[in-house]
């Protein structure tokens, strides 16, 4: 395994760093979670960031529920890992909104 590096994303115009072994998915990631933002703030119209964060949270937990739905143990132990990560997600927004 790689050593874990600072990577740089942006998401909504605004720059992040991020520690990770694995830049490429970091980047994935990042487009992701800006791409969902994006679509958020145009269906809702809605302006304030945190509002908009929440709601993509919301979206992205929608989806992952639905992909991991029935997939047995191993599905449920993939979704305690990634509740985890978006409230870890979810703590870094609301770090930076608070600088």
């Amino acid at each position: 395994m790689s050593e874990p590096r600072s990577v740089a994303v942006q998401i909504q115009g605004h720059q992040y760093r991020i520690r990770s072994e694995d830049e490429e998915t970091i980047h994935r990631v990042a487009r992701y979670v800006d791409a969902t933002m994006t679509r958020v703030r145009e269906r809702t119209k809605t302006v304030d960031s945190r509002d908009v964060a929440v709601l993509a949270a919301l979206n992205l937990a929608k989806d992952l529920l639905a992909a991991t739905e029935g997939a047995g143990p191993a599905g449920k132990g993939f979704l305690r890992v990634a509740e985890s990560r978006v409230r870890e997600l979810i703590d870094l927004i609301d770090a930076a909104e608070d600088a």
